[in-house]
């Protein structure tokens, strides 16, 4: 009950901005689309740009070419060096951002009105020109190197990185975006331009704004910075074939305590199914005190601080993905305790008490989420690439608030396979042999 009243309370300070997001398509003189949030209330815009494929590109021995590129965009573009450009972007109150993950490259925009041309050309320049100074190659190069040596030390990672692995074998999913120590140290500055040639291109575009900005003023803007992209891009990889035998999967790893990371086969973002199955992971993982696995492993047991299980459907594979940290001597028991209540929820099901509780905690926190024009701008671009129509926003809490316990209880049955949960355990855990189900 103190969630649900906490909430509640929360999403009365937010109603104003929720119920502002109405949502313009837009598309420019020279054909490209966007999503328009207008608020004149404030003489700023948010600008996010995604295209589609992200580190996923990478040919198959450049790995980490996506992602080096990515860091290296605003390490200098057109005349301006690293140093030069970063400064006149700080004079214009502006800031631009650029993200890889494995389905996506984006670039994340803010400045004012009043600077809004000389930002633009500044945010041009990164897209079309960026300069890749042998330079800044090497800067950049070695702090991705650093952040990949310490992977390698890191329980949590090599857990991630193992399972993925396992379930994606050669598929761009099954190594990591970032690269390998060796794969990036051999990197070369054509090998940058390539990867930048694979992403930036119209094929595969998403456009949000949100803030102070006309229809027209977005249409003249998309087309001085993005109609020149190449109309092509990379062939975006095949949908990757998941593996997962099921059972338990033992790295060695001297540490006090193991991390385990659990998976089972998932659900489409757009299969009918969704929302019940997004409804019964809230009950069964989703992290809060009162899911099931955190009252069976956490609060009954003191097994571990947290545990939690999330829907993880990605562009070309959706799976479902969960944690656990626990003691060597105890983290057998949390995998034991995991399954049984994986089990019991595929067999038994869940109380209406329980849907009812989740939906009013999923309803009232999702308006929590449109908290400025970036994140809104964030959502909408992210709800084009999932497929989902501009009135989303409005409808998706009635979505949440149609799911009955008749359909979570069917999901559960259909989706939740105890014996397909594959663990991979780093750290030395105690009485806990690898098998295969």
């Amino acid at each position: 009950m103190m969630r649900i009243a906490i909430t509640l309370f929360a999403l009365v300070l937010a109603l104003p901005a929720w119920a502002e997001v109405k949502v313009q398509e837009v598309t420019s003189p020279a054909g490209i689309n966007a999503w328009l949030v207008e608020d004149h209330t404030i003489p700023f815009t948010a600008l996010e740009i995604r295209f589609r494929g992200g580190t996923s590109l990478d040919a198959p021995d450049k790995r980490g070419a996506v992602y080096l590129m990515t860091a290296l965009i605003e390490e200098g573009a057109g005349g301006l060096d690293a140093r030069a450009h970063a400064r006149a972007v700080e004079a214009l109150a502006a800031s631009f951002r650029y993200d890889a993950s494995d389905d996506a490259v984006s670039v994340s925009a803010r400045f004012l009105t009043e600077n809004r041309d000389e930002a633009l050309a500044l945010l041009r320049d990164t897209i079309h020109e960026p300069r890749f100074d042998p330079e800044a190659i090497e800067r950049v190069r070695s702090q991705v190197i650093a952040s990949r040596e310490s992977a390698t030390k890191d329980p949590d990672d090599i857990a991630r990185a193992s399972l993925n692995a396992l379930i994606f074998g050669d598929h761009p999913y099954g190594s990591d975006g970032e690269g390998t120590v060796e794969s990036v140290a051999a990197l070369t500055r054509e090998d940058i331009l390539s990867a930048h040639e694979a992403v930036f291109a119209r094929d595969r575009l998403y456009v949000s704004a949100v803030g102070d900005i006309t229809p027209e003023e977005l249409g003249t803007m998309l087309d001085d910075l993005l109609a020149e992209l190449p109309e092509t891009g990379a062939p975006l990889p095949e949908p990757a074939d998941v593996t997962i035998p099921g059972g338990v999967k033992v790295v060695d790893f001297d540490t006090p305590q193991s991390v385990a990371v659990f998976a089972q086969n998932g659900i489409e973002r757009m299969d009918a199914d969704f929302f019940a199955a997004y409804v019964m992971n809230e009950v069964l993982g989703s992290g809060s005190f009162e899911s099931r696995l955190m009252q069976e492993v956490r609060e009954k047991r003191g097994l571990t601080y947290g545990v939690y299980s999330y829907l993880a459907p990605r562009d070309l594979a959706a799976i479902y993905l969960g944690s656990v940290a626990s003691g060597n001597d105890r983290v057998a028991e949390a995998i034991e305790v995991i399954r049984a209540e994986w089990a019991k929820v595929a067999s038994e099901g869940i109380s209406a008490e329980e849907v009812e509780s989740a939906k009013t905690y999923l309803t009232g926190a999702y308006p929590l989420r449109f908290d400025g024009n970036g994140p809104i701008a964030r959502i909408l671009t992210g709800m084009q690439m999932q497929g989902l129509p501009a009135d989303y926003i409005a409808t998706r809490n009635d979505k949440v608030n149609a799911v009955t316990v008749e359909d979570v209880n069917r999901v559960a049955a259909e989706l939740l396979d105890p014996d397909g949960l594959q663990f991979v355990v780093v750290g030395r855990p105690v009485g806990l042999a690898e098998s295969v189900n």
